[in-house]
C-alpha cells in the first residue's frame, strides 16, 4: 500500500488525505497503529455526493456524520484499519493534535487550523489508523509564513477571535442578525479571507449548511 493508492481510493469516496504521521506512544493512537491518516472532504465533489446520499435523503439528524461513519467505516474494514472520528461525544479524540503532527496543518494567526491546500476551510471527516507503515512525503511549508497580508487577523466583523480564544456565543448571536446574513449564507468571513481557502473550491451551499448547524435555532 502506498500513499498514492490510498489517495486514489479516497478520491473515489469524495474524500482527500489531509496528511498523516507515524504515531508514538504520546499520540493516543490505537494500539498497533503504524500510520495515521486524516481525511477531509474532496472539494468540490464532496457536497454533491453527500446531498445525494441515503443519509442526506432519509431526513434524520446528523447526515454528514452518518455518511462519514458509513463511508470511512466500510473503507477501514476493507483495509483492516481502525476508523476514527472527531464527533460522537466525549471523550473526543485529539484531532487537533493529530492535525499538527502531520506537518501539513498548522495553527493560524487566528488559532484556527490552516492546511496547505484547504487553507482555513480544513475540516475532518475522520481518520484511518493503519497497521502498515506508509511512506509519507516531507510536508510543504506553512502557508501563513509567506502570507504577508494575513487578512484573517482583521476579517471578523465583530472581533470574535481574541487572544484568549474564540467567542462562539458572540459569533452565533451575530449570525442571527441582518449584518450576519453574509456569513450565514456564504461561510465564515475569516475562513473565506484566507488566500489558500479562496483556491480550495468549497461550495457556498456546504458552508451555509455548516453555518446554520453552528448557529442552531
Amino acid at each position: 500500500m502506498t500513499l498514492a493508492r490510498l489517495q486514489q481510493a479516497a478520491t473515489a469516496r469524495q474524500l482527500t488525505i489531509l496528511g498523516g504521521f507515524h504515531p508514538t506512544a504520546d499520540d493516543a493512537a490505537p494500539d498497533g497503529c503504524a500510520t495515521l491518516i486524516l481525511l477531509g472532504p474532496d472539494e468540490p465533489a464532496f457536497w454533491p455526493a453527500l446531498t445525494q446520499s441515503p443519509e442526506w435523503l432519509d431526513g434524520t439528524p446528523d447526515p454528514v456524520d452518518r455518511w462519514s461513519e458509513r463511508v470511512i467505516g466500510n473503507w477501514a474494514a476493507e483495509l483492516d484499519a481502525t476508523p476514527l472520528f472527531p464527533f460522537g461525544g466525549a471523550p473526543f479524540l485529539p484531532f487537533y493534535s493529530w492535525a499538527l503532527r502531520t506537518g501539513r496543518i498548522h495553527s493560524s494567526p487566528v488559532q484556527f487550523l490552516v492546511h496547505d491546500q484547504a487553507g482555513l476551510f480544513v475540516s475532518f471527516r475522520g481518520a484511518l489508523a493503519l497497521h502498515e507503515h506508509i511512506d509519507l512525503p516531507l510536508p510543504p511549508a506553512n502557508p501563513c509564513d509567506s502570507c504577508t497580508a494575513q487578512p484573517c487577523r482583521t476579517a471578523c466583523p465583530i472581533g470574535a477571535l481574541v487572544p484568549s480564544g474564540y467567542d462562539t456565543a458572540r459569533c452565533r448571536a451575530f449570525l442571527g442578525t441582518p449584518e450576519g446574513a453574509d456569513s450565514l449564507q456564504n461561510g465564515c468571513g475569516v475562513r473565506r479571507s484566507c488566500p489558500v481557502s479562496q483556491r480550495f473550491g468549497r461550495l457556498p451551499a456546504q458552508s451555509a449548511y455548516h453555518m446554520q448547524q453552528f448557529k442552531g435555532d
